[in-house]
Order: structure tokens, then C-alpha cells, then sequence
């Protein structure tokens, strides 16, 4: 399997330099941080959440969980809920179910990023499946995505 042609077209486009790290089929960011050898705080993943009538797309560390109550505070939302995967998954159709790219600028959706993956040099994704995991370094990504910085998750 390969990552996602768009991230592919995306990344080479912008001469970013990237790693692909195949991996048996894993679902959770925990399971895939242990298969493919990075921290919990290293590899990201990407939610989707609904507040006011508009779609974000959320990035934070495997090893961690959303606050709500920071996000809603940093949204500026009264309300705010974990999007489920039928309102999305046709937006992503170029990645597996539940194997989203952070990347929401390329699908039309703001970025916000957990402040703890800016404490590393490396971050590490899902390539748009459940068997790829991509590495580029943290700078390229926030250049390529230009994501919101935010506190918003604490360790599980």
C-alpha cells in the first residue's frame, strides 16, 4: 500500500524530504507508535471536531487526549463535539477510515496543533492508511500546514 497521492504530490511538490515507515495493519496512534519505534509524543493524530457550525481539524500527540474546555476557551465556541467519522470520511477520500492525514489545509479544514509536538524536531503521521506511517521534520510541517499553535490536550 501507499501513502496518500495527494500528501505524495503535496510533499514532493514543496521538495520536502520524508520517510515512509511501513508497519503490520495497526489502528490506534498507540499501537502504531510501538510498531513503528517513536514516542507516544511524536506521532500525531488528527481529530475532527464540530463547534459553531464549523469543522477543525484537531493534531495532538498519541500519547495524549483533548481537553475540551481549553479547545472550546481557545476556539472562542460555546459548544464543541468530536465530529463522527460519517459527517467526514467523504472529505478525506483519498485515506482509510480513521487513517487521516494532519494535513487539514489540503482538504479545507484549520489546523490547530498541540503545543507538545513543537517540543520535537521529527513528527510522525499516518500516510493516509493503516500500514504507513510518514516522518518529515516538524518545521516542513508547520510551513507546508501553517497550523494554529494551542493547549489544548494533557496526557492520558
Amino acid at each position: 500500500m501507499a501513502i496518500s497521492q495527494r500528501l505524495q504530490k503535496y510533499l514532493d511538490d514543496n521538495n520536502i524530504k520524508y520517510v515512509v515507515v511501513s508497519h503490520s495493519r495497526a489502528y490506534t496512534a498507540q499501537e502504531i507508535a510501538a510498531r513503528v519505534h517513536v514516542k507516544g509524543s511524536q506521532l500525531a493524530k488528527s481529530v475532527i471536531v464540530k463547534g459553531n457550525g464549523n469543522d477543525y481539524m484537531v493534531v495532538l500527540a498519541a500519547s495524549h487526549k483533548i481537553n475540551f474546555a481549553k479547545l472550546k476557551d481557545f476556539l472562542k465556541v460555546k459548544a464543541l463535539r468530536l465530529a463522527e467519522e460519517q459527517e467526514f470520511k467523504d472529505l478525506f477520500d483519498d485515506c482509510e477510515v480513521g487513517a487521516m492525514l494532519p494535513f487539514g489545509n489540503l482538504y479545507g479544514l484549520p489546523v490547530i496543533v498541540d503545543e507538545v509536538l513543537y517540543k520535537d524536531v521529527e513528527i510522525a503521521f499516518n500516510g493516509g492508511n493503516h500500514v504507513d506511517v510518514v516522518k518529515m521534520a516538524f518545521e516542513d510541517f508547520e510551513r507546508l500546514v501553517k497550523p494554529q499553535k494551542a493547549s489544548f490536550a494533557e496526557h492520558m
